[in-house]
């Protein structure tokens, strides 16, 4: 029987730890690797080449959202499942519409995690038990609506592109314009104008305004 090969990506080192040892005792599961922020983890997938992902969606450099919705376009035959504390809709939305094969609350008992991800294997869905499954279905039914009327229309996966969303974390994490273009390989020019398109298109002018918006719709932690 083929391994099923997982790659871990959170940016707490025990919760690795605690991934990697519960599935080091599971046959047919093998961990190929492991990543610290949203950056390195699309440098692994690059590298090892795994089946699963088990993506954080706090972490730095490039959330679990934006990895995810990464992932489902360069690496169509990835799967993802995002690990989450969060079980509101909108984030579970978030995560299916970026195409999140899986949206498994940290909370979860231990064995709920090779349910999953044995679930996603097969081509599933795979949801916690404690979030709503009519989740899927309504998220479906939006999807399915040609022009769906965004009903967030503050929503950033709406209102911004991938590199603008990049460089708002990147920005609401505290990093200077010069530190931004050194991680991204861009001039200062490049990058200063992504923040005004930002703050035009976000009809925020401020720094502390864009860290609040970025808290607000998921790009960065509060805590």
């Amino acid at each position: 029987m083929n391994q099923i090969k997982v790659l871990i990506a959170d940016d707490h080192t025990l919760i690795r730890a605690g991934i990697r040892e519960l599935l080091q005792n599971i046959n047919g599961i093998q961990v190929v690797g492991e990543a610290s922020n949203g950056r390195e983890a699309l440098e692994k997938i690059r590298e090892v080449s795994p089946d699963i992902v088990l993506l954080d969606i706090a972490m730095s450099e490039l959330n679990g959202l934006e990895v995810a919705e990464r992932v489902n376009k360069e690496f169509p035959v990835v799967s993802v499942i995002i690990l989450s504390m969060y079980a509101n809709e909108e984030y579970v939305l978030q995560a299916l519409k970026v195409g999140a094969n899986g949206y498994l609350l940290k909370d979860s008992a231990p064995n709920e995690l090779e349910i999953a991800i044995r679930a996603v294997t097969r081509g599933e869905t795979y949801l916690s038990p404690s979030i709503s499954k009519t989740l899927v279905s309504d998220y479906l039914k939006r999807i399915t609506e040609t022009h769906v009327e965004e009903r967030g229309t503050d929503n950033v996966f709406v209102k911004l592109t991938s590199r603008q969303r990049e460089i708002l974390q990147l920005i609401a994490e505290g990093n200077s314009t010069k530190e931004i273009a050194v991680k991204l390989n861009v001039s200062v020019k490049t990058v200063e104008t992504h923040r005004m398109k930002i703050m035009e298109r976000l009809g925020i002018h401020d720094i502390p305004g864009l860290v609040r918006y970025a808290i607000r719709n998921g790009i960065i932690s509060s805590t």
